[in-house]
């Protein structure tokens, strides 16, 4: 096939039995069970408010759903791991009884917390503070889990990004993205990790300007290239934010365009709180790349449309 560039492709991401490729890209529904994070979903209003969202996330498309009980930047309020515990397990129980092949994802940085956790049929485990707790990435292998190997830049868990700085060339970051997932990559699969459920995230926003983001999401392909499934959690942050001066409930068409361009340039999991649109986004810039073929493809065939 001639393509008009050479277009990066990442290895699959297996979890649960189900693959997700350059043809199927997984769309990973957000529910945050916490009332102060920067986008408030119906997820933080109680158990029965965050089901009713999981199912109509689930109707629209969703393939993961990542679960999580504190918010990331220092703002929010302090949360020790009971309350935390108490906020995604009846969660995670019922959504397991509910949706028995939906692949669910727990976003923590404390061992505790998924141990407390680990009956409940966790097939990812989201440690957004790249390995900040050593623990971690060894209990979601016992549990024959996936797990995400993100960077932030030496950040510690719920730190807020103050005069960050890689270096003077503007690639430095990139450098840092790629070294980092490199070698958390191959820290989990020491651990036990199988490759195909090593899912690595650049991190957008965590321990980067608004900048270095804009940069690291232009170097996805490069991303791509380190040989595992790419994430990009993308939706309504602060970086797009910020390029459009706009608040987080104005941010969707930003968050899709950059969703488009990371799929383009080899992404295959889209963390996102729009899962709809970030599904329709996703298979149309999977059709286009020619990973995936039309849903229905009659204009002007024999005794198609006109």
């Amino acid at each position: 096939m001639i393509h008009p560039v050479d277009l990066a492709t990442a290895p699959a991401l297996v979890l649960r039995g189900q693959r997700f490729d350059a043809g199927r890209p997984a769309v990973m529904a957000i529910v945050n069970r916490t009332r102060d994070s920067f986008f408030v979903t119906a997820g933080a209003d109680g158990l029965e408010p965050a089901l009713d969202a999981l199912a109509s996330a689930v109707d629209a498309g969703a393939d993961i759903v990542d679960v999580g009980g504190v918010r990331a930047g220092q703002q929010g309020e302090w949360v020790d791991v009971p309350t935390e515990v108490a906020r995604v397990r009846p969660f995670l129980e019922a959504a397991r009884e509910r949706f028995p092949d939906l692949v669910l994802s727990l976003d923590t940085w404390r061992s505790e917390v998924l141990d407390a956790c680990r009956d409940v049929g966790i097939d990812l485990v989201n440690d957004t503070w790249a390995g900040a707790d050593a623990d971690l990435v060894a209990g979601a292998a016992e549990l024959g889990a996936g797990y995400v190997v993100s960077h932030t830049g030496g950040l510690p868990p719920r730190t807020d990004p103050v005069d960050v700085s890689y270096g003077p060339d503007p690639d430095d970051v990139v450098r840092s993205v790629l070294a980092g997932l490199r070698d958390g990559a191959a820290r989990a699969v020491a651990a036990g990790i199988r490759p195909e459920a090593v899912l690595i995230d650049p991190t957008l926003d965590f321990g980067k300007t608004t900048r270095h983001s804009l940069r690291v999401l232009r170097a996805t392909a490069s991303i791509a290239s380190l040989g595992y499934p790419v994430l990009q959690a993308i939706s309504r942050k602060d970086f797009v934010g910020e390029t459009l001066d706009l608040p987080a409930r104005e941010r969707l068409e930003g968050s899709l365009a950059a969703t488009a361009v990371a799929a383009w340039l080899g992404a295959t999991v889209f963390r996102t709180h729009d899962v709809g649109a970030t599904r329709r986004v996703l298979d149309m810039v999977a059709s286009i790349r020619g990973d995936r073929p039309p849903t229905v493809a009659v204009r002007g065939e024999p005794g198609g449309g006109a």
